[in-house]
């Protein structure tokens, strides 16, 4: 067994509760779940499972502060005053975020301190929105004016991921209560450490008691108790394409509103002219980054054949020295996958990959890591497109790198999965890089550029990778309600039935 300590945070709860109508609560019935530590993979806490009663009453609780409208009719500048003191004090528990969820995702400790700084951003970029929006106005010169008055539509439910969660949180929290709707959040049952974060922080910034309620618990009891019950209009939810599957058909008979950013199998294109080193080091990071638990990771390495057998070579021996380590230590790039279930599955595409590709860096556990869940980042060359390490998400630290000859071909291997979220282009020729870009079958692209975020822009995908979208003012239009309201200016102009002589 390896000799490796981990770092428990001090002060941790004696349980994770819900969080509703302003107090933390055990579950209805008592019930508990194990939340494991993955680099031990032993249980460190237990968690409230949250079941259908305690997803009805903090959805009662959140209805009730919907209607009683101290949140949902306040005024813009109100609302974002609060979003930025949430936003103040998101960043000055920076720190603190950090160790929680480095601690509980497994997440690199480098990595995990710039989460906070994105939660921030995302509440500080929807205060400023809230209060600039400016909605459409059609004028018929003395005749007519037609205006757009949002609304919010009431209780919004929230199912967020393990990777990165209080982040996640954040983008999907900022938007919600920015345009006035009352909460309930489900976060992932295997990592429910830090969401107990935001009820701290949501008191202190001054948002009405119950307007945010928290309730924890496995996703086929306490998230489908929230996907199916009555009075929740709509679901917001980011994880596997499977689970959104199941909510988009547990949803239909209420047609709730739904966006839903679902899994991803995302190309790096890189042609011969590209930039080698910069394309070298972004595929690294877009795939290694995160321990490879991100939804738009570059998993897929499509290059040109006259510069693939330099690029195999370099790219191979970079990866081999990515630090693999424990999460807490800052010299660590790659830390232990969330939870022992996810490991088994990362490291049955390993060994799938090796007879499906050339297997050039990693492909086991690095040395004096005997147990929990540590992978080595693994490259696979020489992939065919129909390969299950081609075609199918792993979630993890691992790529297959596959080459091309001709634009057209590349293409068609870019478009060759059921999914659709990013794409990354490497190329200096201008008009190549926009012409492939429009045809390349993604919700986002990124052309000589690793994955970063403008909250302006749309975020998500097509074919299996989502439904809708968010982000600046797609997230307003999710989470609001568009009421066209008419306004007659002159002489009623209207055919007469049943005139009397």
């Amino acid at each position: 067994m390896a000799q490796y300590e981990t770092h428990t945070p001090a002060e941790l709860p004696e349980l994770i509760r819900h969080y509703i109508d302003g107090e933390f609560v055990d579950s209805a019935d008592g019930t508990t779940f194990d939340v494991i530590n993955p680099v031990t993979n032993e249980t460190y806490i237990q968690a409230s499972a949250g079941q259908k009663e305690d997803v009805d009453r903090a959805v009662q609780v959140a209805k009730r502060t919907f209607q009683e409208g101290s949140w949902s009719q306040a005024l813009p500048r109100e609302r974002s005053k609060v979003l930025h003191r949430i936003a103040d004090l998101v960043e000055t528990r920076g720190d603190r975020l950090a160790e929680l969820e480095s601690f509980d995702t497994g997440l690199p400790i480098t990595q995990a301190l710039g989460q906070a700084r994105r939660a921030a951003e995302n509440f500080r970029f929807f205060a400023d929105l809230i209060v600039a929006i400016a909605d459409d106005t059609y004028k018929v010169p003395g005749r007519q004016i037609n205006y757009v008055n949002r609304k919010p539509i009431g209780v919004a439910g929230l199912i967020t991921p393990w990777n990165t969660p209080f982040m996640l949180e954040s983008w999907k929290l900022g938007p919600a209560l920015a345009t006035g709707n009352s909460v309930v959040l489900k976060p992932a049952e295997f990592t429910p450490l830090s969401a107990g974060l935001w009820a701290g922080i949501f008191e202190e910034a001054g948002l009405p008691r119950g307007v945010f309620n928290l309730v924890n618990g496995i996703g086929e009891e306490a998230g489908d108790a929230l996907v199916k019950h009555p009075e929740v209009p709509l679901i917001s939810f980011t994880g596997e394409s499977s689970t959104g599957q199941l909510i988009f058909a547990n949803s239909a008979p209420y047609l709730k509103g739904l966006s839903m950013e679902l899994g991803g199998k995302s190309p790096a294109i890189v042609f011969a002219d590209a930039d080698l080193e910069a394309a070298i080091n972004a595929t690294i990071f877009g795939v290694f980054s995160l321990n490879g638990e991100r939804c738009t990771a570059g998993s897929r390495i499509l290059v040109e054949r006259s510069i693939y057998d330099e690029f195999v070579e370099r790219y191979a021996a970079q990866a081999k020295r990515v630090k693999v380590g424990l999460p807490h230590e800052p010299t660590t790039e790659v830390g232990a996958l969330v939870h022992p279930e996810h490991f088994e599955k990362v490291m049955s595409y390993v060994e799938k990959g090796k007879s499906e590709g050339r297997l050039v860096a990693g492909g086991d556990r690095p040395e004096g890591y005997e147990t929990g869940n540590f992978i080595t980042p693994t490259v696979f060359a020489d992939v065919a497109p129909d390969a299950s390490i081609f075609q199918e998400e792993i979630f993890g630290p691992v790529v297959a790198i596959t080459p091309f000859d001709t634009e057209d071909e590349a293409l068609e291997l870019a478009n060759n999965t059921k999914y659709g979220l990013a794409a990354y282009v490497w190329t200096n020729d201008l008009k190549r890089s926009h012409n492939f870009a429009q045809a390349v079958e993604a919700g986002m692209v990124w052309l000589n550029s690793n994955n970063v975020r403008d909250l302006r822009t749309p975020f998500g995908g097509v074919k299996a990778s989502g439904l809708g979208h968010e982000g600046g003012y797609r997230s307003i239009d999710f989470y609001t309600d568009q009421q066209a309201i008419h306004i007659n200016l002159g002489e009623v102009h209207n055919p007469v039935f049943g005139k009397a002589d």
